[in-house]
């Protein structure tokens, strides 16, 4: 799933999430510096995330986007006073969306403190998702 889809599969699958007082796009939110990302707010206030694609082996951004489908990612919802990365990690894990395959936390990794998300999709692709 290329970065401007995901963004959109990600504002759709946000707002529809308990907890969510507002979702936009960065560009929405102001930001001009970053091209993918979005902007959440809940009761907890506002983060904002910026989305990297990267492409599956052999794609080029001149074809068109072959999306690949198989089991959705096994998920576990976040806990109460986990964190916004473990908050939106279960977001899109609840999706259940067939394209993605994986998603992995950053901050649970050993010796990682960043905190972010990868998603793989089954077509080799990835979506870096970063909190700013």
């Amino acid at each position: 799933m290329r970065p401007q889809r995901f963004q959109d599969f990600l504002i759709d699958t946000v707002k529809n999430t308990p907890g969510t007082v507002q979702v936009r796009s960065l560009a929405e939110a102001g930001d001009s510096k970053h091209p993918f990302g979005v902007a959440v707010s809940t009761s907890d206030g506002e983060s904002r995330w910026q989305i990297v694609g990267q492409l599956a082996e052999g794609e080029r951004h001149e074809h068109e986007e072959q999306p690949v489908q198989g089991a959705p990612a096994a998920w576990t919802d976040a806990v109460p006073g986990d964190s916004p990365e473990g908050w939106l990690a279960a977001a899109i894990g609840r999706a259940e969306s067939p394209e993605i395959a994986r998603i992995d936390r950053w901050s649970v990794r050993e010796g990682d403190t960043r905190q972010g998300i990868t998603v793989h999709f089954h077509s080799g692709a990835k979506a870096y998702v970063r909190k700013l």
